[in-house]
Formats: C-alpha cells, structure tokens, sequence
C-alpha cells in the first residue's frame, strides 16, 4: 500500500486548500470576457495606428472617457458576483440567478442615462481633454458613436456578474468571442474601406464596437431567460440592496476615473506624439489589468462561496493561495514585457515620433506588472467578500496620495510622461499597503448569505 500524503510530506493536507485546477477551471475561461472591451480598443488602437498620431491621439481621448465612464459601473458585475456567489454557495441557485436579473435591469436603466447624458456632454469633455481642435473634433465623432454601446457594455457586465456568481465562466466566454470576433473583424473594413470603398475613418471603429457590443448582449439576455429565475420582473428591494452595494464600488471607481483622465488630460499637453505614446501603453495596462484579474475573478466566486456556506477558514485559504498565483503571473509577465520593448511598441504605430516616447512608460508598466498582480489578486478576494467599503476607501487614499499630486507636477515642472507614470507607480504602491495590510487581518471573512 503506497504511503499517505501525510507521510510522505511530513505534515497532513489543507482541508480548506482548493485545488489550483479548480482556480484555473474558472480563471481561464473568465480571462477573455475579462480583456473584452480593452481588447475592443487594442484592436482600435493597432488599426487606427495607421491613420497617424493625430486620429492615435484623438482616440486616446474618446477611448479613455469611454472606458472609465462604463467602467466605474462595474458594479454590476463584481457587487453581482458577490451576492450571487453567496446565494449560490447557501444552494440557493434560482436566488442568485434573480440576481443576475434585477442587474440586468439596472443595467438597462444606467445604460440609457449614460447615453443620453454621454450624447450632451460629448462636445466639451473632448474639448477639454484634448486641447488641439485637430484631436478633440475627431475625438468627439467617435465618442458620440461609442456612447450608443454603453447599455450593451452594461447588460454584459451584468450578465458576467451572476454567472460567475454561479460559477459559470465557459458561457462568457463563448458569448464576448462572438461579440469580439465580429468586432475585430469588422474594424478594418469600417476604418479603412475596400475595394473602392475608402471607409469611415476613425469613426469606423466605434461603428465596430457598437456591432460586436450587440451581439454579445444578445447572447447574455437570451442565457437570462433560459437560466430557470423564479421571476424577470424588477424587483425594487433588491434593486436598492444593489444599489447600496453599488455606491462604494461606483466611489472607487470615480477615483480610478479622475486619475485616468487627468493622466490623459496631462499627456495631451506635451504634444500628439506624447498623447499616442501614453495611448498605447495605457491600453495595454488596462488589458494587464485584466489578464491578473482573471485569477481574482475566479477568487471573487470561490470566497463568495465559500462565506455564503459559512466557511471563513476555507476562504482565507483560498486568499492567499491567490495572493501567490498574483504575484508569480506578474514576474513573469513584467519579464515578458521588459524583453519585447524593441519589438511590441511598432506593432501598435510607426510614427518616429510615439515609438521614441513610447520608451518610458514601457519600463514603468513592464516593472509594475508584480504589484499588479498582488493587487489585482487580493481585490478579487475582498470584492468576493462584500468589503467594498474598505476597497472604496482606501482606493481613494492612493489616488489623493499617490497619483494626482505627481500627475498634476509633472505638468507643472515638466516631467512629462515620466511624471505621469510615475504617478501611477505611487498609485499602485499606496493600494499594495492598504490590501495587504487588510488581508492581513482576516476581518473581510463575514460568513452568511448576505454580508451585514
């Protein structure tokens, strides 16, 4: 008879250790639902690349007001995922479906206001952030386009909530391969024409966007309405239940806002070449982002779990096993970055001019990837847990402390995109402390099917 594993290893296994295949079972599948609307403009960011640094500039502007306006509401899918995670984990599947559908309709509701509200405001937020008529005209078109994706965006974002809730990460995944693939290929065509088409120009590729965003809202509304929900009416208890939860996500996520668009505000001060160069690099950060975060997403279900069935010690367990697997995927990416700095930036532009401004973001983003993925991981275990309150502030904290002061000096004195990065660095450094310091305590592991 083979020895026990206590034997052989000297001490007895971790009966609250989940497998790392387990993790991985719901990370891989969440990875490209995750990057979908960063890759949207990745794909943008190549193709519009070869129309020149000013339309690279005047989408850097539209792309990061549409990005943070949808992204701060991402409440829909991690407070989703939260509550859902803890109905699912209580056995209470239908429970946390109904979830999924009064976000769905929040989503709906959120989304419309964004696009008319977008629709009116277009005009001088692209005025203001980008400075030179000759970025801010180009950027307006595109955001005015844009803009009539954002209920799509939303519905998806809601859809990926309650289905990671239940764990579910493979339909996602299916459903924002269509959209992106759709979107991918129809960019080209809409930018740059064929045959004798000359195509939209910039504009082209929002018009992408807005056709793949469709699609993939179609297929996360169709999966609602097979999914077995007791009711799809709203159901305003819970919609303001949401809501609450939604409050401390959505101040977090203004923080991220501010900081990003005064980021890009300030690189459009340093010329069009500084502004395509901060583009690039920014895109592919936010895409990082979202890579590291696929670990923590399959966190955010598993803690969820695990507190909805009343298991803290299980739940720190899997904590820290994530923790790990944040930081080694962050060495080894940052590594992977370091070694491509001669060969990745020209796949996005040819301009001299980007490519030789291009050089130091690169080194920061490349050496930021470890904390990333610290960071990234142990939000993923605090989202899953409900804590959105520590999470609001301490967010809040680094973006007084760390980002906005160097952001706005670099403007001041001169610094430039270093200036700028640096910011980010010290962004990232004060939110390391803070979640370290609260995973640390273990008082984000409340059990129960709704955190109190």
């Amino acid at each position: 008879m083979p020895p026990a594993p206590a034997a052989v290893t000297g001490r007895a296994p971790d009966p609250d250790r989940v497998p790392a295949r387990a993790v991985l079972r719901l990370a891989a599948p969440a990875l490209p639902v995750l990057a979908a609307e960063p890759l949207y403009l990745l794909v943008d960011t190549a193709v519009v690349g070869r129309l020149g640094a000013l339309a690279l500039a005047a989408l850097a502007v539209a792309g990061v007001v549409f990005v943070q306006v949808t992204s701060q509401l991402n409440f829909l899918s991690y407070g989703t995922t939260a509550r859902a995670a803890r109905l699912h984990g209580a056995g209470r599947r239908a429970d946390a479906v109904g979830e999924g559908v009064q976000a769905t309709w929040l989503a709906l509701a959120v989304g419309l206001v964004v696009l008319g509200v977008g629709q009116l405001v277009a005009g001088p937020v692209t005025r203001a952030l980008g400075d030179q008529p000759e970025i801010a005209g180009p950027a307006e078109s595109w955001l005015r386009v844009a803009l009539i994706g954002a209920p799509l965006v939303l519905v998806t974002l809601a859809g990926n909530g309650w289905m990671r809730g239940v764990q579910d990460t493979r339909s996602p995944l299916v459903f924002v391969l269509a959209g992106n693939g759709l979107s991918a290929l129809a960019c080209p065509v809409l930018v740059h024409g064929i045959g004798g088409w000359e195509g939209m120009g910039l504009v082209g590729s929002a018009t992408a966007n807005v056709i793949g965003q469709s699609l993939a809202a179609a297929l996360f509304l169709g999966a609602l309405t097979r999914a077995g929900a007791d009711s799809i009416r709203p159901r305003p208890a819970v919609l303001v239940q949401q809501l609450a939860l939604g409050r401390d996500l959505l101040t977090r996520s203004l923080a991220f806002q501010a900081c990003f668009l005064s980021a890009a505000a300030v690189a459009t001060r340093f010329g069009a070449g500084a502004a395509a160069a901060h583009q690039v690099v920014l895109q592919l950060w936010n895409f990082m982002a979202l890579v590291l975060d696929a670990v923590a997403i399959a966190a955010q279900s598993l803690v969820g779990a695990a507190l909805g069935g009343g298991s803290a010690a299980r739940a720190k367990a899997l904590a820290a096993q994530v923790t790990r697997y944040g930081l080694v995927l962050g060495i080894g990416f940052g590594a992977v970055f370091a070694a491509l700095v001669g060969v990745l930036p020209p796949v996005f532009t040819p301009d001299p001019v980007v490519l030789a401004a291009i050089v130091v973001p690169w080194w920061f983003f490349a050496a930021l990837q470890p904390i990333a993925g610290v960071v990234f991981a142990i939000d993923g275990v605090l989202l899953g847990a409900g804590d959105a309150a520590y999470l609001r502030t301490t967010t809040l904290l680094a973006a007084v402390l760390g980002f906005l002061p160097l952001i706005w000096a670099s403007l001041v004195f001169g610094w430039g995109l270093a200036g700028i990065w640096s910011g980010l660095a010290g962004f990232m450094l004060v939110r390391l402390a803070a979640v370290l310091a609260r995973l640390r305590t273990g008082r984000w592991a409340v059990v129960g099917v709704q955190r109190p």
